[in-house]
């Protein structure tokens, strides 16, 4: 019996913990299969997408900076892929056609969006820091729940504008004015990757602010960024990455494996210990 290989691609990822994840549900569904990490340049993208067609790979994760980079690669996108056009997940279907997929949406809302539902999310105003490959999807997935107040900000400007083609609705902030503007919002989410292990930190420290704010971040490695411990001080309710990279982990399993994966404490256990 030969054994699959399933992997992520992007830069810099040694903060990854997907094969923590996947090589953890292989073995619990008794699947003969390995997932590891697949350092790439963008020029390199082709070369991966053929072993797809081959066979060599049965399955790939995408993550920054080729979220976007990937598409023309593809014979198709599916689901909400098409309407953010950012892609996360690559399988191949039985036609053979080369799928790209999007589980980044899927993750959000249940790992972070559902568990709002106290709140009157259609009035809130929201602020997403970054611009980069999971920013559509963190956009596409406030809209599913009727959020319309949405304004986004990144160190580059270029990048919000191009945001900006794909959701028009929304509004730019210039970064210098982030820590303005943030007094206005009922909810920040961190799309960037300040804060993740080994990198940089936020140099705003969003003195004013309202008490109910919410403050997401999408980094899940370390389990409590910079941001998330000041704003913890504050009292200010926090949510980190982890179980959104949990939810569309599992949606990417689902997708090349037609098994939905359990999601349990011993799962969790066995992620945390590696952020430690």
């Amino acid at each position: 019996m030969i054994e699959k290989k399933f992997g992520i691609i992007g830069k810099l990822l040694s903060h990854s913990l997907s094969p923590t994840l996947h090589n953890f549900w292989f073995k619990k569904n008794k699947i003969l299969a390995n997932y590891s990490l697949i350092e790439i340049e963008l020029n390199e993208i082709k070369k991966i997408i053929e072993k797809i067609k081959n066979k060599e790979l049965h399955g790939i994760n995408v993550t920054t900076p080729y979220k976007q980079a990937v598409i023309p690669f593809l014979d198709l996108i599916i689901n909400e892929a098409k309407e953010t056009l950012s892609v996360n997940t690559i399988s191949l279907n039985d036609e053979g056609k080369v799928v790209g997929s999007n589980t980044d949406v899927y993750g959000l809302e249940h790992g972070f969006i559902n568990k709002l539902s106290g709140k009157n999310l259609k009035q809130n105003n929201v602020l997403i820091l970054g611009a980069g490959g999971v920013t559509p999807s963190v956009i596409y997935a406030l809209t599913k729940k009727g959020i319309k107040k949405i304004f986004i900000s990144n160190r580059t400007l270029k990048k919000t504008e191009n945001v900006k083609k794909i959701f028009p609705f929304i509004e730019i902030v210039e970064w210098e004015k982030i820590e303005i503007e943030a007094k206005n919002m009922d909810i920040i989410i961190n799309a960037t990757s300040l804060g993740l292990k080994g990198g940089n930190e936020f140099k705003q420290e969003f003195k004013n602010i309202k008490q109910s704010l919410v403050y997401y971040d999408v980094v899940y490695n370390p389990e409590e960024t910079m941001t998330i411990k000041k704003f913890k001080k504050r009292n200010i309710q926090t949510f980190n990455g982890l179980e959104m990279f949990i939810y569309q982990g599992q949606k990417s399993f689902s997708l090349w494996n037609n098994i939905n994966p359990e999601l349990n404490e011993e799962l969790k256990q066995a992620i945390i210990s590696k952020l430690k």
